[in-house]
């Protein structure tokens, strides 16, 4: 009866938390933030610091927080991580997505094929099926993005060149991972559930979103951005002109077109963190390819009144006008800066997720690893053995930035073919002042044979000649100048993480992990093996970065005093 009288219960009683509790779940927090910023200011992966704490405080450790709690912080850690995603859709830079897109798609690649193919070592090492082993390797295939854009984010290479390659070559992964995880889903442990329907419909779905929504833009959201782009321009102090131009009509827009999409995504059977960054690349997009009303057309009528100080001619705002004319009288190609989705992110959405969201999330990885399940002999060489070839096989997409006198630079070669040059601050002055420059005038002699024909610049080019062979966009057989974007890509991309654990768990639930024999004993061992490599992967992956990025900060302060360049075009602000 006291049950049938809990059901119907019109509110939830309120009791006042006691101190254990209160004591537990503040230092869970406080803890969580402090130990990412010393593993941030040490080794440039504060969330390693955050994993281990969930591990701690968590159902693997020490079981201070109740299972209710738990399921919260995955929860809200979930949307910590959407909103992590929708963060890398908002940096994402289109000129540069397509100078780069084959070099992603390569790097993208490579990270899918060599996990699933080295997968198979399974079936030697567990006796898996070939089912299982594609199991696996689709879990390993995946990219952590959470992971990915934390790295980027602490580091400060979220908006270089590599950043751009990182990012959108995770993206890829991880939506070819998501893709497999519905796939696995339907599947289970019966053979007879594969059809044609149960892989094609959420590749399909995939590509619908990744097409559809881009025609979208193109057809729909830029024709209507234009004509009221030209209503504002004839009717600034309209009430739609006014609206627009407040931050809180942005924060409106931007938040129902991101619970739009992800809706949309989880109804439809794909994944709503693909969907999340489609959402962020979208209103990056709207902020830096549509025409939007030029800033002088938004101010007050009473600025036309002519004054003293008006009399001298304003050459700033003559080039912003001129400039503005050349895309349409009156308009600009980007939006006021308080209203764009970068500025809206940070106003509205950074300090909470990277406070309270973005650790929680990391935290609820730590609950998913079954630390103590995880130490038998049987398990820890398999896993160790099974961890270094999917460690093996994601370094292998740093390849791609290392340039080789091998038959595989043939193939990188086109890949830099036919990328178009882009405008693209630099490190030096050189380098900004021959950005635009057609590579059909870059020197084909060695350093020193090139003769400048802007011999004013000589003392200042000098210097900055091994720069411009750096960032020159043709592929070369020569030895590259530093390996250090090469390594930190490959460290980057080993990171599994969220995407990883999720396949293998959904695997493990729904039977593909299962033995096909009658011994029980061996019921989750090739789960374990898989969660090893996870794991491990997870925690090399960043740690290799910010080692990687320490080193290249020490070499970067070290060309300050007369050294090299590190990064070279790689780390050119895409911006």
């Amino acid at each position: 009866m006291a049950a049938g009288l809990d059901t119907v219960q019109p509110s939830l009683p309120y009791h006042e938390p006691d101190i254990v509790t209160i004591l537990v779940q503040s230092s869970f927090l406080l803890l969580l933030n402090l130990i990412n910023a010393l593993f941030d200011r040490l080794l440039y992966c504060g969330l390693l610091g955050q994993v281990l704490v969930g591990i701690a405080w968590g159902t693997p450790g020490a079981k201070w927080l109740s299972i209710q709690v738990e399921q919260v912080v995955v929860q809200l850690g979930y949307i910590g991580l959407i909103l992590l995603v929708y963060e890398g859709g908002l940096s994402t830079s289109f000129p540069s997505l397509k100078a780069n897109l084959p070099l992603s798609s390569a790097v993208a690649l490579t990270g899918i094929a060599l996990p699933i193919a080295l997968s198979y070592t399974l079936q030697g090492l567990l006796n898996a099926t070939p089912l299982q082993a594609f199991a696996a390797g689709a879990a390993l295939c995946s990219t952590s993005l959470g992971t990915t854009f934390t790295v980027l984010s602490s580091s400060g290479l979220s908006k270089t060149r590599l950043g751009v390659v990182l990012s959108s070559a995770a993206m890829m992964d991880d939506v070819v991972g998501l893709v497999m995880v519905q796939v696995i889903s339907n599947l289970g442990n019966n053979s007879d559930n594969i059809g044609a329907v149960t892989i094609v419909r959420p590749v399909l779905v995939s590509l619908a979103f990744a097409v559809v929504i881009p025609l979208l833009c193109r057809y729909v959201v830029l024709p209507v951005t234009v004509r009221l782009t030209s209503y504002r321009k004839s009717h600034p102090d309209a009430v739609v002109s006014r609206s627009l131009m407040n931050h809180q009509t942005a924060f409106v827009t931007h938040t129902l077109l991101l619970i739009a999409l992800v809706t949309a995504s989880s109804y439809a059977g794909t994944s709503n963190l693909f969907a999340a960054y489609i959402a962020g690349a979208t209103v990056s997009w709207w902020d830096s390819e549509v025409p939007h009303p030029s800033e002088h057309i938004n101010t007050p009528p009473a600025q036309n009144t002519p004054s003293h100080h008006d009399e001298a001619p304003d050459q700033e705002q003559e080039a912003r006008q001129t400039s503005a004319r050349n895309v349409q009288p009156g308009i600009s190609t980007k939006p006021q800066p308080e209203t764009t989705g970068s500025a809206i992110y940070e106003r509205y959405y950074h300090q909470a997720v990277s406070r309270i969201l973005q650790p929680l999330f990391f935290a609820s990885i730590g609950f998913s690893i079954p630390i103590t399940r995880l130490f038998r002999a049987s398990i820890v060489w398999r896993g160790i053995v099974y961890t270094v070839l999917m460690v093996l096989a994601k370094m292998a997409c740093g390849l791609w930035l290392v340039r080789i006198s091998l038959p595989f630079a043939k193939f990188q070669q086109l890949l830099y073919k036919y990328k178009p040059n882009i405008k693209m601050p630099s490190v030096t002055h050189f380098w900004q002042k021959h950005t635009n420059s057609n590579t059909e005038n870059e020197p084909s002699g060695p350093p020193g044979h090139s003769a400048e024909p802007d011999t004013t610049t000589q003392q200042e080019t000098v210097p900055s000649l091994r720069a411009r062979e750096e960032t020159s966009h043709t592929c070369s057989a020569s030895k590259p100048v530093s390996i250090q974007p090469a390594l930190i890509l490959a460290c980057a991309m080993v990171a599994r993480g969220e995407i990883g654990f999720l396949i293998s768990a959904v695997a493990e639930s729904n039977g593909v992990f299962s033995p096909t024999s009658g011994d029980s004993s061996s019921e989750s061992e090739l789960f374990l093996v898989v969660t090893w490599a996870i794991v491990l992967c997870t925690v090399l992956g960043p740690l290799g970065v910010g080692l990687t990025v320490r080193r290249v900060k020490k070499m970067q302060d070290a060309r300050r005093d007369g050294g090299r360049d590190v990064l070279g075009v790689w780390g050119v602000d895409s911006g």
